[in-house]
């Protein structure tokens, strides 16, 4: 027995499965010849590449006011955006709007994956601690993402910080129901039989062999939070229990503007097209990678190439 668990699970091979490993380059592959991930993936390098670059491009400081140019149209001299109520540039506004969302996407969902997957993992292993971890996340669940996120952030006081703790932990359900599915779905391969069989321990199995295979689900899963975060922080901003004036926030932006809406449109405008790239680059990036890790999609692909080449 032990023989043919050491053919099944080579030691040290770190087996994944359907997950990620050693199949790097076929996903690259993929999403390379995949429109959605390309464009996708050149929309999230332009906003990251803007956000890291704010303080090279910004051609003003986001909180400089011009008290004698408020409400300058887009392609102004001087204001290639235009200006908004108190003559801040808000080409400058937006760049580091974005370094604000992103640093707040990014914090939510590192809170997400950090507690998120460990309760995944547990609850699709052990059945006593699922009965316990289903049940509060199905009360969780019950309640819409953005109103979990606006009353934690009521709570715990108006911050960046606080926004970010409080759009990872409404994220926590959804990640925990993921992982708990590829945990139930992949305690039953023969690799895990065959661990089992080598006297491995649970947290070993699942450190060393589910992990690796969720790994794909947690990626995407991460792609779809993060704009949802993108969206909550611009919300709680605009709501003002997110980011605080005068730290420029898109959803700051967005609510000042909201006031000067007929005299000044672009001023709102622009801050929502930015929101909206971030998003659609992200989802058009997860939809392409969930398509490139789902060797269902792969194979469902290959069979319609076929047929067409017949």
């Amino acid at each position: 027995m032990a023989a043919e668990a050491t053919a099944a699970v080579p030691a040290g091979s770190g087996y994944s499965g359907d997950g990620l490993g050693g199949g790097r380059g076929r996903v690259l592959r993929r999403l390379v010849h995949d429109p959605k991930g390309v464009v996708g993936l050149v929309l999230l390098a332009v906003v990251v590449l803007a956000a890291l670059l704010a303080p090279l491009l910004a051609p003003y400081s986001p909180t400089q006011v011009h008290f004698e140019t408020p409400f300058q149209r887009p392609l102004t001299v001087g204001f290639l955006l235009g200006t908004d109520d108190l003559g801040r540039d808000v080409l400058s506004r937006i760049l580091f709007g974005l370094r604000a969302s992103l640093q707040v996407g990014a914090l939510a969902v590192g809170l997400a994956v950090l507690v998120g997957v460990p309760l995944g993992l547990v609850a699709g292993w052990w059945r006593g601690v699922d009965a316990v971890v289903s049940r509060l996340t199905d009360l969780l669940l019950a309640f819409p993402f953005l109103i979990i996120a606006v009353g934690l952030a009521a709570i715990g006081g108006a911050s960046l910080g606080n926004a970010a703790i409080a759009l990872g932990v409404a994220a926590i359900p959804t990640m925990v129901r993921v992982v708990r599915a590829e945990t139930l779905r992949t305690r039953g391969k023969p690799f895990v039989d065959a661990a089992r069989a080598m006297d491995a321990s649970g947290p070993r199995i699942l450190v060393q062999h589910v992990l690796p295979n969720a790994a794909s689900a947690i990626i995407v899963q991460a792609t779809i939070i993060m704009p949802t975060a993108v969206i909550g922080e611009a919300l709680l901003s605009f709501l003002g229990l997110g980011i605080q004036p005068p730290t420029p926030s898109l959803g700051i932006m967005l609510s000042d503007a909201q006031q000067y809406l007929l005299r000044s449109p672009s001023a709102a405008v622009l801050p929502g097209l930015a929101i909206a790239v971030i998003c659609l680059g992200f989802n058009l990036f997860g939809d392409a990678l969930r398509d490139a890790l789902d060797p269902m999609t792969v194979t469902a692909r290959r069979r319609s190439r076929g047929k067409a080449a017949r």
